[in-house]
């Protein structure tokens, strides 16, 4: 059986890795030309793009992995049964379940990679091309950084500190505002609870504002809402601003944990945490869908139709995976069943549809 596990995975992973190599270079193709206009405005060197898209290929491998395992599955065990080779390996008495077994493994163990994979290398090479993209080709200046799960920015005349800041309806969450003299003294300080921008400008919620006279004494005022006009936009601070979808898995859950004592909501987080790990799950889910529509021209139909239902079935899960991540992060599904949702439904689909094969 050795000697029959070793070519089925041989037929695998020599689809797996055309596939891979093709979804890469039409990745980059389409992606080169959707930035073309961008590199030739700001003069980007030919060294300064090729590294870019270098550092895009891991974010593609991260997206591209669930589609390929689907279709090298689809394309190896269709080859396999057109050319009656799954009907001899019955003959013989081995049954569709063990037939599957190398590609179940395969899967199994890709999961795990891919989980790994964006956990230690795709986070880093999206902040690489973000970085080259923002600060070496367009030139933009950064004057912040995100550290301890804290943003720090500094500005004209002041250091700002923030908790958190909510990209999505641009709020800032735990404000401290130090203002300086040129000397470096404290002139002002600003503390809030949060800030939102409203018409172009920044409104200030729960604030306290310290001022400092020429004995350095503090003068307290408070104020339950209130415009603060600092010349910094929504845009400069994302620069700086680390999203959940650019974290791994253990840094997010650390800052989710951070950010939930401080009494901050983490709906969206969580729904992004538990979906780092739902995601490469889908492997294996593919991989049962694939073999058992890919087996089915055994009786009907053909290996094309095969692999069109199992194409249809398998890229129906990314839809239903992205509505159902969108509903948990509006607070209208509960973080957990968002992120397992679609899992949870196709789950179901692809034990059924592998039970009823005949063996």
């Amino acid at each position: 059986m050795k000697l029959l596990d070793r070519y089925i995975l041989k037929e695998f992973l020599r689809f797996f890795i055309v596939i891979c190599i093709t979804f890469i270079a039409l990745y980059l193709i389409v992606d080169f030309f959707s930035k073309v206009r961008m590199f030739l405005s700001n003069n980007a060197s030919i060294l300064q793009i090729a590294t870019f898209f270098l550092y895009s290929i891991p974010m593609i491998i991260s997206l591209i992995l669930p589609p390929a395992v689907l279709l090298a599955t689809l394309m190896a065990y269709g080859s396999l049964s057109k050319f009656s080779e799954i009907t001899a390996m019955k003959a013989n008495g081995i049954s569709l379940y063990r037939i599957t077994l190398p590609a179940l493994i395969f899967a199994a163990v890709m999961a795990v990679v891919l989980f790994y994979f964006t956990e230690l290398i795709t986070p880093a090479s999206i902040q690489k091309t973000e970085y080259m993209e923002k600060i070496d080709i367009q030139k933009q200046q950064t004057l912040g950084y995100f550290k301890q799960n804290e943003i720090w920015y500094r500005g004209d005349n002041a250091i700002y500190n923030f908790k958190m800041f909510d990209v999505s309806n641009d709020t800032l969450r735990g404000i401290t505002i130090n203002y300086l003299n040129n000397d470096f003294t404290l002139r002002m300080r600003i503390d809030a609870q949060r800030a939102e921008w409203k018409e172009n400008n920044w409104v200030f919620y729960d604030l306290l504002t310290t001022r400092f006279d020429s004995n350095n004494s503090p003068v307290l005022e408070w104020s339950k809402e209130k415009i603060i006009n600092i010349p910094e936009k929504p845009i400069d601070f994302k620069i700086v601003q680390k999203d959940a979808e650019k974290m791994g898995y253990f840094e997010l859950r650390k800052y989710v944990s951070k950010i939930q004592k401080e009494g901050y909501d983490v709906t969206r987080y969580l729904v992004y945490l538990q979906g780092k790990i739902a995601f490469p799950f889908v492997i294996i889910i593919l991989i049962f869908i694939g073999v058992s529509f890919s087996l089915r021209s055994e009786r009907s139909g053909g290996i094309m139709q095969s692999v069109g239902i199992g194409i249809f079935i398998g890229f129906s899960y990314f839809g239903i995976h992205a509505l159902s991540m969108s509903l948990g992060l509006s607070g209208r599904m509960p973080a957990l069943l968002a992120a397992w949702g679609a899992n949870i439904l196709f789950s179901i689909a692809a034990a059924i549809l592998f039970y009823r094969m005949r063996t």
